[in-house]
C-alpha cells in the first residue's frame, strides 16, 4: 500500500491504481451544484370548519309529529290572520268612475284623438255619483290608467337622478333625450320622458252643490322628497317646446314640493295602475250627491288607454285588496289538510322510525377532520 502525501492540503492517495488527480475541497466547491427541487404547490384549500361544513348547525329530524304540529299550527295562525284581511279589505268602501268616454261629445267619439289634440276644444266634463254607503274621512283620490307602460325600458331610464337632486348639475340630461333640451340647446329642468308626459287631468269636488277642497299635500313618500328630488332645483324650460306632452310646473316651486311630479315619477310595474291625487278630508254621508267637475286633458286615446277616477277609505292593512287575505286563507287551509293526512297516514299505517344514532354525524362527528 502506497501512501503519499499531494501538494495539496487535505488530498491523499489510498491504494488508488490510475494516475487521474484527487479530488480536493477547493475543487468540490467549484463544481455546479444542482438546483433545489421546487416544492409542489397543493390545490388542496386551507382546512376550515367553514369550508367543510362542519360548523355547529341544527340538524332536526322530521318524524311525524314534529311535521303534523307544524301544519296544524301554520293553519291555526295563517287562517285567522287571513278572514282578518279579507274582512279589513271587504269593509273599505271604494268608487270606480270611468271618464275616458263620458267626456266625449257625439260629434267627437270618432275621431278622439284630434279632439284631445285640439287646444281650441272644450275638454271639460261634469258628472255625478250617488253615495251609496258612507265613506269615512280621509277619502283618497285616485287616477287609475289601463294600457299604460310605464315600466318600458326606454321609459324607466328616461331621467337624469343627479339633475333632479343637485342644482349645480341642472345642465346633465344624460339619459333624457329627445326631452333633454330646448330647440336653443337650454337644458329642460326636469329632463327626460317620465317628467315630460306628467299626467294633466285636474277634478274639482262639490258635495250637495258646497264645494270640497282636495288636499294635495303629503300624497307623495317623503324619502322621495328627501332623497329624490332637490329643495334647491327649479322647473326650467319645460314644456316649452313644439309637442307637449303633459302638466306644466310652476317654475317658482322647487322639486321637492311639486309632489303630484313627484308621484308619477314613481314609475309603476304593471300596466294598470293608480296613482294618488289628494285626499278628501270630511267624510261622505249616505244619499250624498257628488258633482265632479273634469278636464279631460291628458291624451290616452291615441293607444288605446283608459281613464278613471278613483274614491276610495282605508283601513289598517290600506286600500281594497282581497288577494292578501285569500293568500293566508289558501295557505293555512292547504296546512290543515296536509296535517289531516298525515294523522291519516300515521294511524292507518304506521312506519317505525329509524335509530338517529345510525347518521353519519351522530356516529362520527369528527370523521370529515
Amino acid at each position: 500500500m502506497i501512501v503519499r502525501l499531494s501538494e495539496f492540503d487535505n488530498c491523499f492517495y489510498v491504494g488508488r491504481q490510475d494516475k487521474s488527480p484527487p479530488l480536493t475541497n477547493k475543487m468540490m466547491e467549484m463544481e455546479p451544484q444542482s438546483a433545489p427541487t421546487p416544492k409542489k404547490h397543493s390545490k388542496k384549500p386551507k382546512y376550515s370548519k367553514f369550508s367543510q361544513q362542519e360548523l355547529p348547525a341544527w340538524k332536526p329530524i322530521l318524524t311525524p309529529g314534529w311535521v303534523i304540529a307544524t301544519f296544524t299550527v301554520v293553519g291555526i295562525v295563517f287562517i285567522p290572520v287571513g278572514l282578518a284581511s279579507l274582512f279589513s279589505s271587504e269593509s273599505v268602501e271604494e268608487a270606480a268612475i270611468r271618464y275616458d268616454d263620458k267626456c266625449l261629445t257625439e260629434m267627437h267619439s270618432e275621431n278622439a284623438v284630434e279632439f284631445i289634440k285640439n287646444d281650441l276644444t272644450n275638454k271639460t266634463c261634469t258628472t255625478s255619483w250617488i253615495v251609496e254607503r258612507r265613506m269615512q274621512a280621509p277619502i283618497f283620490i285616485y287616477y287609475q290608467l289601463d294600457n299604460y307602460y310605464q315600466n318600458h325600458r326606454r321609459y324607466v331610464k328616461s331621467r337624469n337622478d343627479k339633475q333632479l337632486m343637485n342644482p349645480t348639475s341642472e345642465g346633465d340630461t344624460t339619459n333624457c333625450y329627445p326631452q333633454d333640451k330646448t330647440n336653443d340647446s337650454k337644458p329642460i329642468v326636469p329632463c327626460g320622458l317620465i317628467a315630460w308626459s306628467l299626467f294633466n287631468d285636474t277634478y274639482r269636488f262639490s258635495v250637495n252643490t258646497n264645494g270640497v277642497t282636495v288636499n294635495k299635500k303629503d300624497i307623495s313618500w317623503g324619502s322621495d322628497r328627501s332623497s329624490k328630488f332637490g329643495s334647491k332645483v327649479y322647473p326650467k324650460n319645460f314644456q316649452v317646446g313644439g309637442v307637449v306632452g303633459g302638466a306644466k310646473l310652476n317654475e317658482n316651486t322647487p322639486l321637492s314640493q311639486q309632489e303630484d311630479l313627484i308621484v308619477w315619477m314613481r314609475t309603476a310595474a304593471l300596466p294598470s295602475f293608480r296613482k294618488l291625487y289628494g285626499k278628501i278630508e270630511t267624510s261622505l254621508e249616505v244619499n250624498d250627491e257628488v258633482e265632479i267637475v273634469i278636464e279631460n286633458n291628458y291624451n290616452t286615446y291615441e293607444f288605446g288607454g283608459k281613464k278613471r277616477l278613483i274614491l276610495s277609505t282605508s283601513t289598517w292593512i290600506g286600500g281594497k285588496n282581497p288577494f292578501l287575505g285569500m293568500a293566508y286563507i289558501f295557505v293555512g287551509g292547504v296546512s290543515l289538510v296536509c296535517a289531516i293526512v298525515f294523522i291519516l297516514l300515521y294511524v292507518i299505517k304506521p312506519r317505525p322510525l329509524g335509530d338517529p344514532s345510525y347518521l353519519s354525524w351522530n356516529k362520527n362527528p369528527g370523521l370529515l377532520k
